[in-house]
């Protein structure tokens, strides 16, 4: 996949923007979902730390990228 991926352009500074990318939406979706619904605090805390588990995921990519682009 992540030969594909390399293949079809995508580079690793790509990935690593999404990962922090991620992060900040993790940051946003949290405090907006908190204050729409004081009463439903766990309901925030469960959007905050679904979308900030893409981070990793988004990182892991990154490195397998950039080992693609270190072989080229």
């Amino acid at each position: 996949m992540l030969k594909s991926l390399h293949k079809m352009g995508v580079r690793s500074e790509y990935a690593y923007l999404a990962g922090l990318g991620s992060i900040v939406l993790s940051l946003i979706a949290w405090l907006s979902s908190r204050k729409a619904s004081s009463d439903d605090k766990p309901q925030a805390d469960r959007w905050g730390i679904f979308i900030g588990h893409w981070a990793p995921t988004f990182f892991a990519i990154g490195v397998g990228l950039r080992l693609e682009e270190q072989d080229d």
